[in-house]
């Protein structure tokens, strides 16, 4: 096992690569999807599951962490790896995001954001420095450099503001990381729907020394079509040997469409919300098992898929579980859903790897399309 952070780029198909991110908590197959652990767990499911389905690497929150159960509490604890059970590799958001989410409970200035707990109304300081040693006491694999999101649309003044101020906390989050131990930090591309303030963002934070460079601020209000758009931006001007990272994104067809345009990393709490709200991501589109034609429907949701829980309950069974707010059914719709998303990436990076990406993708999408018409 390597005692380093690396990135091995491994095969390429057009602009699409399949490569492996190296550390010393184990390698980490790319393109990957990251389940989110906000609060040191993947809601509704056990380590031992999260990584049965595929995953590589997982999630966590420095906002969320930090109020619940403390930064300095985990770390007395063994670390976040020891504390959930999980020793595999961990990147931390670094509460930027929380920056837009919760911005009834913040007040922001070139220092930080000062929060207000949304538990208990406690009031905290979050700034780059802060949110560093948070990550370090955590003690995860990949930390996040804090910056400030901004939601779409928003105005040019707007979005070239909070990219600046990303870039200056940027340069402090990068003095403040400390290198060595096999840990890494990441930087992140901000600038809204403004292609200049994009390429600035991005040619700065690629002069900056960092391990690899996420692509922020997306998916988060904006259609596809701009989304798509800023990578499309953005990429060519990040570094060939450095991973690449989408935050938050997304739906499987987001996935796709992003990883044909050179994306290695994802993360969203798509699969698993969905899971716990009675909806099925599968070979053939969404399913909503809260739908009543399903209630006396002995099939399984997926027949031929690799996840078990899909092959072995009913469709009835699923929806009665939903329909009684069972937890069962929470825990089995999360694990069928993370298991897909971890199939979808294994199916990306076996096409990479054999030149036929553009193959897999649309027969990927065919299936979509066909939905539910297979079963007849």
């Amino acid at each position: 096992m390597t005692q380093q952070f690396a990135f091995q780029l491994l095969a390429k198909d057009g602009a699409a690569r399949r490569g492996l991110v190296s550390t010393p908590r184990g390698e980490i197959r790319t393109p990957a999807f990251m389940p989110v652990g906000t609060a040191a767990t993947v809601k509704a499911m056990f380590p031992q599951d999260v990584r049965a389905t595929g995953a590589d690497i997982v999630l966590g929150n420095v906002y969320h962490l930090m109020l619940r159960p403390g930064a300095e509490r985990v770390a007395a604890l063994g670390g976040l790896h020891e504390f959930m059970n999980w020793p595999h590799p961990i990147l931390t958001d670094s509460g930027g995001f929380q920056v837009m989410s919760l911005s009834k409970l913040r007040k922001l200035d070139e220092q930080g954001v000062a929060f207000q707990s949304h538990i208990d109304g406690s009031r905290h300081m979050l700034t780059p420095e802060r949110s560093m040693e948070i990550q370090r006491l955590l003690d995860s694999d990949i930390h996040m450099q804090f910056d400030e999101c901004v939601r779409l649309p928003c105005t040019e003044a707007e979005a070239e503001r909070a990219m600046r101020l990303s870039l200056r906390w940027a340069e402090r989050s990068r003095k403040a990381f400390i290198d060595g131990e096999g840990r890494a930090i990441f930087g992140i591309v901000q600038g809204g729907a403004s292609p200049p303030l994009r390429i600035e963002s991005a040619r700065t934070l690629a002069a900056m020394d960092f391990h690899g460079l996420a692509i922020g601020g997306l998916a988060v209000g904006e259609p596809q079509d701009v989304m798509l758009a800023m990578l499309e931006t953005v990429i060519p001007h990040l570094p060939e040997g450095k991973p690449r990272y989408l935050m938050g994104v997304g739906t499987p067809d987001d996935i796709v469409q992003s990883v044909a345009r050179g994306v290695d990393m994802f993360d969203c709490v798509m699969p698993t919300r969905a899971g716990r709200h009675g909806l099925a991501y599968t070979r053939f589109g969404r399913v909503n098992l809260r739908n009543a034609r399903h209630a006396d429907d002995s099939a399984p949701l997926d027949a031929g898929a690799a996840c078990a829980s899909a092959r072995d309950y009913s469709r009835a069974y699923l929806h009665h579980l939903v329909k009684a707010g069972e937890i069962l059914g929470m825990m089995l719709l999360t694990q069928i859903n993370v298991a897909y998303y971890q199939e979808l990436m294994a199916g990306l990076r076996e096409a990479i790897e054999q030149g036929r990406l553009a193959d897999f993708i649309a027969q990927t999408k065919e299936g979509w399309a066909r939905g539910e018409a297979h079963r007849a």
